[in-house]
């Protein structure tokens, strides 16, 4: 055999065997049938991939106890699945003042979560990988599992990400988040913008073509998909909301910039709580302890102080939502985080200050339902969606641990 055909040969089995592996990560027990329906491969195909992929450690064959006593009817079907112990994904959320690690297998099942928090101005950029890398440790302890069994890590930041998973240099915050995790993490390290999770975790929770997924804590970000496709931009800045730095401190005062919403209520409520002309219930909060929540809690209580400031995010979130609407034709803005349960009535003060002549239908403004897991849940479903997507640039802990396996099998 020549060196070309040779070649054109590991090319076709590479491909046989990533097509039968992007089956068996969609579905739970198979057989050979329903693998040659799926993937369009013959039988004798179907059953060298499978036998490689069990021996490499990806699959594993099972029987079928509707075939037990079965005689004279004929060889029962053989029925393979995805070995457990393959391997398994960590998501991060490594954020300013909380780290939230989650670990799954390779269908998205969890297996064990963990959640710290931390102060990332005191412990650096060392200290933030240091804690990252102790927590995910830890995490994988309660799920019986190892550094060696993970396939992929992928960390959220509240930072621009680019294609190499680097933040642009000019921002001091943006370093500090993006800490280096790419050099001390286990498995393959992925770095992205926690909104583009936050999104991608949207997406896989309610489909749509054309989202913006506003992740609003301390700090806005969003993350865009529009028609179909998440945007970066050249060095991963797309949904950044640094225009509202812009035109907050240049053109209005005390609107806060990119601050989130979250932070807002606080800053505004612990601002104006002893100005304020009127009753409210906030005063019964030493200052420097009133929280967001305090300040949805008290409005939803009917306090007027707060639903002031209710009113004011309501008419920030309102003029934000018509730039994004402008500017990118989407249908739903979907506000993300940990204050996403409480934060209806902001929705609803926004809902209703939306113009009603603009010319194009203006998009529903929904309160997540993924809570503070939106980041994390999207690591995962971001991870899970690299290694489908690109199967064999994966090896089960087999053949990493040093088997002769191969992930691309006859």
């Amino acid at each position: 055999m020549d060196g070309t055909t040779a070649s054109s040969t590991q090319l076709l089995r590479q491909i046989n065997s990533e097509a039968l592996l992007r089956f068996a990560l969609q579905e739970q027990v198979f057989t050979a049938g329903e693998a040659m329906a799926a993937t369009g491969l013959t039988r004798a195909t179907v059953l060298g991939v499978c036998d490689g992929l069990v021996h490499a450690g990806w699959l594993e064959e099972v029987g079928d106890e509707s075939d037990a006593g079965r005689s004279n009817k004929g060889r029962p079907a053989r029925r393979y699945r995805l070995r457990e112990a393959a391997g398994v994904v960590v998501g991060l959320d490594a954020g300013e003042s909380r780290l939230t690690t989650l670990v799954a297998d390779l269908r998205g099942r969890e297996l064990g979560k963990r959640c710290q928090r931390i102060d990332s101005h005191v412990l650096g950029r060392a200290g933030r990988l240091a804690a990252a890398a102790e927590l995910i440790g830890r995490t994988l302890e309660d799920a019986g599992c190892d550094a060696g069994d993970v396939m992929l890590t992928v960390v959220g930041v509240p930072a621009p990400v680019d294609a190499a998973g680097m933040s642009p240099g000019g921002g001091e915050f943006w370093q500090l988040m993006n800490s280096g995790f790419t050099a001390g993490l286990p498995g393959e390290v992925m770095v992205e913008n926690d909104a583009n999770l936050a999104a991608l975790a949207e997406q896989a929770h309610e489909p749509s073509a054309n989202v913006a997924t506003l992740l609003s804590g301390e700090r806005f970000g969003a993350g865009l998909i529009v028609d179909g496709r998440l945007l970066r931009g050249r060095q991963g800045g797309a949904g950044e909301m640094r225009f509202l730095d812009v035109f907050d401190n240049k053109l209005v005062s005390d609107e806060g910039g990119s601050d989130g919403l979250g932070a807002l209520a606080r800053t505004w409520a612990r601002a104006g709580v002893h100005a304020y002309g009127g009753a409210t219930s906030l005063r019964q909060i030493s200052e420097g302890d009133i929280s967001a929540e305090d300040v949805f809690r008290a409005a939803r209580e009917g306090d007027p102080f707060a639903r002031d400031i209710i009113g004011r995010l309501g008419e920030r979130l309102a003029r934000i939502t018509v730039a994004l609407a402008s500017l990118l034709d989407i249908e739903r803005v979907v506000i993300a985080g940990g204050i996403s349960g409480a934060i209806e009535p902001v929705l609803e003060r926004a809902r209703g200050l939306l113009p009603t002549d603009s010319g194009l239908p203006l998009p529903r403004i929904v309160a997540s339902t993924l809570g503070a897991e939106a980041v994390v849940q999207g690591a995962v479903e971001s991870a899970l969606i690299r290694i489908k997507s690109e199967p064999a640039g994966f090896l089960p802990r087999a053949a990493r641990a040093g088997a002769s396996a191969s992930p691309t099998p006859a």
